[in-house]
């Protein structure tokens, strides 16, 4: 935590933070709008985090305050009644971890909280989910109540849904579990978190289209959209092989049949659209199996056309990427990027490339000249740093005391 992290909290509360407590982001690899399918995973928690400083109060006010600009103080007290604010409200996410903390855990001790976070925002990194998890985290360590990894990661997924999002959990596992220097298979239903080491010359550049795409805003109606389509879409295939209504799960039916056999099945019950989200998600679930078994090996290239696949499948049968995805996509691969696609909801946010040693330097330039700079020998944004960067596999989160 720095000095100025510091003097923001003496200035807001007139008063020394005593403990701190940190949440990661996290950039996803491989495996993208499966987690709510109940399919495993591919992220990696980033050393771009959530930092919120804490102060225990004597009652149950949480007063919250941000240094992200139009991110204003709010505060609310405690209770098994939180009302949101507004919707879109900043907030939201706050109270979310909040009633999380009261009804999952008992917790009645109110903070005060200022938060930074590294983590850009809305750019499919993961900044809610950090949010929530850093709240949550606060919220339990003041009324010193213990709570278990795994447990924690479900509980702030569905704290989520206060603000109206139905995510399926990835976001909050990686960034409660991840291991240092380490991916992760991240399993569902229940919550299993299996580390992956990274190999020492793999490179992941993250890149961001600056398209802000709020999960809790304006994508919130497309994003629930697509998660409604892929339940339809199982449901009527599992009709369609007699499976009873509590066992048609896409787990249940990749277990039972190949893709091949599902695609034939679903070309005859679904229509064109809910046809290509149900292709995606199956595609993309043996692409995620293979890419996770491709880095065991240290097989880059494998890893890198699996990317590459998934960038397809997402842009063309799931309708979530966009013009500047698409052109990032692009511009890393021409440089020499092994694989590169988005990651994250989509409808903006980011791309993730991968890069042996030796390419970085030129995905970087090319990167950096052919889409941050608006004009040849112009200057990149001075923000550059945190909307391009190389990844580095960090620990989940975690809890200091002064």
């Amino acid at each position: 935590m720095n000095r100025e992290h510091l003097e923001a909290f003496r200035e807001q509360f007139g008063s020394e933070p005593d403990r701190f407590i940190r949440a990661p982001g996290r950039v996803n690899l491989i495996g993208e709008h499966v987690d709510y399918a109940g399919l495993p995973v591919f992220p990696m928690a980033l050393q771009y985090a959530v930092h919120v400083a804490v102060r225990p109060r004597d009652d149950g006010l949480v007063c919250v305050a941000s240094s992200y600009p139009g991110y204003p103080p709010r505060e609310f007290q405690l209770g098994p009644e939180i009302e949101p604010f507004s919707d879109g409200d900043w907030g939201n996410y706050v109270k979310a971890a909040a009633v999380a903390a009261v009804s999952r855990y008992g917790a009645d001790r109110g903070a005060d909280l200022w938060i930074r976070s590294e983590v850009p925002v809305a750019a499919g990194l993961s900044s809610s989910s950090a949010l929530v998890v850093a709240v949550l985290k606060s919220l339990l360590d003041v009324s010193e109540i213990d709570a278990d990894p795994i447990e924690l990661a479900a509980v702030a997924a569905d704290a989520e849904q206060y603000v109206g999002t139905r995510g399926g959990g990835m976001d909050q596992a990686i960034s409660v579990c991840a291991s240092q220097g380490c991916a992760a298979r991240i399993e569902f239903e229940p919550v299993r978190v299996t580390p992956v080491p990274v190999p020492d010359d793999w490179r992941f550049v993250v890149a961001d289209t600056g398209v802000q795409a709020h999960k809790s805003g304006n994508a919130k109606e497309t994003y629930n959209r697509r998660r409604v389509a892929v339940e339809e879409s199982v449901e009527r295939v599992g009709e369609e092989l007699g499976l009873a209504a509590g066992d048609r799960s896409y787990a249940r039916l990749l277990s039972e049949h190949d893709a091949g056999e599902l695609m034939a099945v679903a070309q005859q019950v679904l229509d064109d659209r809910l046809l290509r989200r149900f292709r995606h998600v199956v595609t993309e679930a043996d692409r995620t199996r293979r890419a996770e078994a491709a880095m065991r090996e240290s097989d880059a290239v494998a890893f890198g056309t699996l990317m590459n696949a998934s960038h397809e499948s997402l842009r063309d049968d799931f309708e979530v990427s966009g013009p500047e995805l698409d052109r990032l996509v692009a511009l890393a691969r021409g440089a020499g990027a092994l694989g590169a696609r988005l990651t994250g909801a989509g409808m903006g946010g980011c791309i993730v490339a991968l890069c042996t040693p030796d390419r970085v330097d030129s995905v970087l330039e090319a990167l950096r000249d052919g889409y941050f700079v608006d004009s040849p020998g112009g200057e990149p944004p001075p923000d550059l740093d945190q909307r391009l960067f190389v990844a580095i596999p960090s620990a989940g989160a975690s809890v200091s005391r002064l």
